[in-house]
């Protein structure tokens, strides 16, 4: 596990280039042997791995807090997590680790909900705990907050953007700590580590990622919401939504989303209905994460070039794709790791734009 974090937690690591390394290397000790060459031939002079003394301080405040590791390939890790193209190779997680092992539905919706649409949250995700499901959202205020409530006695998951120690917002850490004791909090981020703006579009792949499908209640027409709902999409989720007034804003993403093709929402019932032919093919057995084919020293090269011909004006990624004449195969694994790493970001219509 040591050498895996170290791998991990490395400069210019990101879930692609940590995937594509064990594939290549077979463990994480041969990959650390290599990547100093590996950094050399990309033009990195005097590269330098994680610092194993790093690794035992984040091993230590881990057994202080409780933690315990979910590594990509070895139970209990999510097996639906472990479907995806940018499955994290590491979570840490505190509380009742049986919850992973049950179907699992997200629920994500606008911070400044409406009493309403905290009322359906609510009492969408304690219906669906009662149908046995496990309900995952992300510890924020608004409607997260109201599906943790609803779903605590059943069966709840927190997905935190900083480290799994780190409660944000601070005005939910009884809810968090309710959580510690009757759910679960899971995180990708190193322990300790406080979130930050580019921390929350990774953790919301993760919330889509473990679950078979993504109820969205009350989300504006740009909100985080609708990136996780784009996320679910892309990971072949199911997307639902609760409609709402067309003159209200909080409803704006939800009435898109349905007349995009997700499936209306009016109660648990319309769910778990649309839940049924996916639960048929639930025992299927999870495949790798994709994986770019090119050499690591490219994917390192390819990393820089992306960079400099993106600035702070968006770019189509369309354009960017036609721009570096490359298979979007090599570019499509690239660009999460630069986007996990901050050092872009996506925004409305497939545009890309450098973190400057």
């Amino acid at each position: 596990m040591v050498n895996r974090l170290r791998l991990l937690r490395s400069r210019r690591v990101g879930v692609a280039t940590y995937h594509r390394l064990i594939a290549e290397y077979g463990t994480a000790a041969a990959a650390l042997k290599a990547l100093p060459d590996i950094a050399k031939e990309a033009g990195v002079d005097n590269y330098e791995i994680c610092p194993e003394g790093v690794i035992h301080a984040e091993l230590k405040a881990a057994r202080a807090a409780g933690a315990s590791p979910l590594m990509y390939d070895v139970p209990p890790y999510p097996v639906d997590l472990a479907q995806i193209s940018d499955a994290p190779p590491f979570l840490w997680a505190i509380g009742d680790l049986d919850l992973l092992t049950r179907p699992m539905i997200a629920m994500v919706g606008a911070r400044n909900a409406s009493s309403l649409g905290t009322r359906m949250a609510k009492r969408l995700a304690k219906e669906l705990t009662e149908a046995g499901y496990v309900v995952v959202s992300g510890l924020a205020r608004g409607v997260d907050t109201a599906a943790h409530h609803g779903a605590l006695d059943g069966g709840t998951i927190a997905v935190l953007a900083g480290g799994v120690d780190v409660i944000y917002p601070a005005e939910n850490a009884q809810l968090a700590d309710d959580i510690r004791k009757n759910g679960l909090r899971i995180a990708e981020m190193p322990m300790g580590l406080q979130p930050q703006a580019r921390h929350f579009p990774a953790r919301n792949r993760v919330i889509s990622g473990v679950a078979r499908a993504v109820v969205v209640v009350e989300a504006a027409a740009k909100s985080g919401s609708l990136i996780t709902a784009r996320n679910a999409l892309d990971q072949g989720r199911e997307v639902m939504a609760v409609p709402g007034h067309p003159l209200d804003a909080r409803a704006a993403g939800c009435n898109i989303l349905i007349r995009d093709g997700a499936t209306l929402v009016r109660s648990v019932e319309d769910v778990i209905a649309g839940l049924a032919p996916l639960d048929e093919g639930a025992d299927e057995v999870p495949h790798a994460p994709g994986q770019s084919t090119l050499p690591l020293p490219d994917m390192a090269k390819l990393h820089d070039a992306i960079l400099s011909r993106l600035g702070p004006s968006p770019l189509a990624e369309d354009q960017l794709i036609r721009d570096m004449a490359a298979p979007a195969t090599h570019i499509a694994p690239v660009l999460v790791d630069l986007e996990l790493d901050g050092k872009i970001t996506r925004q409305a219509g497939g545009l890309l734009a450098r973190v400057v």
